[in-house]
């Protein structure tokens, strides 16, 4: 008996420690590197997963090529991405409601989305 109250009790903390997580912060996504603009400028798109529309934009159009991106965001936290993903590569990512400090960047400009998001890369989504 006291080991069922206890397994009980463990199973409430373990309950309560979930709820209190920040919306999306523990969903994995699954996402692509659209465009590796200039100094940074990286332009992503969620391709599986459903993410909260308003981190996102539902549609974005690049001015420089005309060409559109659906589930669009611009990189928040560029330093911290791996330079080994390249333009069109696919990974899987969690939203990082922690992300590192910021980092020296250039300031030269390439359009991207107006959503920002800080991500955390991951070996693949459970």
């Amino acid at each position: 008996m006291k080991n069922f109250l206890l397994l009980l009790a463990l199973s409430a903390l373990v309950q309560g420690s979930t709820c209190n997580k920040k919306p999306g912060s523990n969903h994995c996504f699954k996402g692509r590197l659209e465009i590796k603009g200039i100094c940074m400028n990286y332009t992503m798109s969620v391709i599986e997963g459903t993410i909260d529309p308003n981190l996102v934009e539902s549609s974005w159009l690049d001015p420089n090529t005309g060409k559109t991106y659906k589930n669009a965001f611009r990189l928040e936290h560029p330093c911290s991405f791996p330079a080994s993903i390249k333009e069109g590569d696919e990974f899987y990512f969690e939203i990082d409601p922690a992300p590192e400090k910021d980092c020296a960047v250039c300031r030269a400009y390439y359009p991207t989305p107006t959503k920002p998001l800080s991500i955390k890369i991951t070996s693949a989504c459970p």
